[in-house]
């Protein structure tokens, strides 16, 4: 195929790429050559899609036979750019997220029949936050690709590469060793997705021409927070030793869930953030690598990257500062 990707030099992006590349496929980029680098062999087109002379310039004279959208926040923006590529390729697919589901992560059991947040497709940035704005987005390419749109929603996203922070930050914080602040009950079930098993799917289903919507959150209960903490341990070689303080200390003591302790959400506050449905796209052909192995080759990337240069630009700080977490060690110890 000829395979159009706005985006495609960072994280999932580059993974679509470097699995679309390993099959054969010709890969146009277009990104602003910013955020990352895009990876050889591909046409790499620069511009900012947020301009329409950009997306001119990069549709003019071309066709393809797919688009890949992995980098779509405002609905505006992404309106033009599928208004701008209808006509140049028959089918668009567009990276939203779980967080486009008003009931998500409130409800146990999200699947793709539970309704998307309301928003226009072109909304402004200002309408709303990240899962509303998804939404809307969704529904900008669902306007001038119909009949020819793909909507993938991803859910707790891991793999090399991962430019948010999660996971690096447990692997750099593990392989320090020492006694380790960990949160809530070890054997809580977590649901972890690969990102590069999201770029298999994405491709195989772009090259069917499938359409509709597909929630690709990984397997129910893949991982538990222990044994993905373990998996930590055991991939760096450290003499790491958890300490598990329950959620309702944790919140006492001020730790900001999701965020210092990345993946932790105290029991009780969203039942259903780890229980959505991937169903549907597992039946379509979706298939899991095991958590340890993306642990396993995260750190294999992670590990040449000196300390002082993982630095990671997603949209907020992930990991405790050493300073806090040690006063929460020693309240811990303290207790009557």
């Amino acid at each position: 195929m000829k395979i159009l990707v706005i985006g495609g030099s960072v994280f999932l992006g580059r993974a679509i790429v470097d699995e679309a590349l390993r099959r054969g496929h010709e890969v146009t980029t277009f990104n602003r050559g910013r955020s990352g680098t895009d990876l050889p062999g591909v046409e790499a087109v620069r511009g900012d899609r947020e301009s329409t002379d950009d997306l001119r310039r990069l549709a003019d004279g071309r066709q393809w036979d797919a688009v890949i959208d992995v980098c779509g926040f405002v609905p505006r923006v992404v309106l033009e750019s599928a208004r701008t590529l209808s006509g140049h390729a028959p089918h668009y697919t567009f990276i939203s997220s779980i967080s486009a589901y008003r009931d998500w992560p409130d409800k146990s059991g999200v699947d793709e029949t539970f309704p998307l947040y309301e928003c226009p497709p072109d909304a402004d940035a200002e309408f709303g936050d990240y899962g509303v704005l998804k939404a809307g987005c969704e529904r900008a390419v669902e306007q001038h690709f119909d009949g020819g749109a793909l909507v993938i929603q991803p859910g707790l996203i891991l793999g090399p590469h991962e430019n948010v922070g999660r996971l690096p930050w447990w692997l750099t914080r593990v392989s320090r060793g020492g006694r380790v602040l960990a949160p809530g009950d070890p054997a809580r079930p977590i649901q972890l997705i690969d990102a590069r098993d999201i770029a298999a799917f994405t491709l195989d289903q772009a090259a069917r021409g499938t359409t509709g919507r597909y929630m690709t959150g990984g397997v129910q209960g893949n991982a538990t927070f222990g044994g993905w903490l373990n998996d930590c341990v055991e991939v760096t070689g450290s003499d790491a030793e958890f300490v598990w303080a329950d959620d309702a200390f944790l919140v006492d003591q001020g730790v900001e869930q999701w965020t210092e302790l990345p993946l932790w959400s105290a029991s009780g506050e969203s039942e259903g953030v780890w229980t959505h449905s991937s169903a549907k796209a597992i039946a379509a052909g979706l298939t899991c690598r095991p958590v340890r192995e993306t642990v396993r080759d995260t750190w294999e990337w992670l590990k040449d990257i000196p300390e002082e240069r993982r630095s990671f630009g997603g949209r907020m700080h992930h990991g405790i500062a050493p300073e806090k977490e040690a006063g929460i060690l020693a309240a811990w110890d303290a207790r009557p």
